[in-house]
């Protein structure tokens, strides 16, 4: 080989050697979510599942969110789509909180009915009764004064009675 030949194969092990030390670090953990400290008394418990470093049962302070239980279960697995989650709501006694990976199908359907804690305002108008703008109401309510859980709880939701509720029972699934 002559020079010039050497000083091609010395750049191109350079390249390489420089891309390997650029594209070939560890991917970094997700970052640790912060646990709340509250003064509130009293203590619920919450079933953490999915994409967690320990899934399972969490008791937390009765104001803690779901980015608390998150931490409390060991915080997120590399391997989890935080994206699904609303980390800032409020969570209740006895709710579960899964924790999907990248790519995994999330079920809005389970024999009929549909999960009004996680569907889309379209896929809430698949309710007998529910049309565009009591789904958007429903959501809204979700939003801001977290998830249901018990059916009952959707007669907080403007224009939902006894009636409506009847007429909706058959078609939702809540935890």
């Amino acid at each position: 080989m002559d020079r010039a030949q050497w000083i091609v194969a010395a750049g191109v092990l350079a390249v390489a050697g420089l891309a390997g030390w650029w594209f070939g670090d560890a991917p970094q953990p997700p970052p640790r979510l912060p646990l709340t400290v509250s003064s509130a008394a009293g203590t619920i418990t919450v079933h953490v599942a999915g994409a967690v470093a320990a899934p399972g049962l969490v008791e937390l302070d009765s104001d803690s969110r779901v980015a608390d239980a998150v931490f409390a279960a060991g915080g997120l697995l590399s391997t989890a789509d935080p994206s699904g989650l609303n980390l800032a709501a409020p969570i209740v006694d006895g709710q579960q909180v899964i924790v999907r990976e990248f790519g995994e199908a999330v079920t809005q359907h389970q024999e009929g009915r549909v999960h009004v804690n996680s569907a889309t305002a379209s896929e809430l108008e698949q309710i007998s009764g529910v049309g565009p703008v009591l789904a958007a109401r429903i959501v809204d309510y979700r939003e801001t004064n977290g998830p249901f859980v018990t059916v009952e709880d959707l007669l907080g939701v403007t224009g939902i009675g006894e009636a409506k509720l009847a007429t909706m029972r058959d078609g939702v699934l809540v935890p």
